[in-house]
């Protein structure tokens, strides 16, 4: 059964923009949350993964962290497992 997934983003943010392809590329099918959207978003992000930057990106329970660890997963020929497992 494939991951939910979820990745934080903001409007303008090439690694934000770079990670949805990549996703998009692997036919994951993921909940994206602008955090420019709403007040109080942006810190919810920050009290979740511990980090200020976007994007941040949640397959299932698993904090992956941002697109460098992303692609790291891909690199590894790791992130396919993850999409579809867990």
């Amino acid at each position: 059964m494939p991951a939910d997934i979820l990745i934080y983003t903001t409007r303008i943010c090439p690694y934000c923009i770079m990670a949805k392809r990549l996703l998009d590329k692997k036919g994951a099918v993921y909940r994206e949350i602008n955090v420019d959207n709403e007040p109080g978003i942006r810190e919810e992000m920050m009290a979740k993964t511990k980090r200020r930057t976007v994007p941040q990106i949640y397959i299932g329970n698993f904090h992956v962290g941002g697109f460098d660890e992303l692609y790291a997963l891909e690199q590894q020929k790791k992130l396919d497992d993850l999409i579809v497992n867990n």
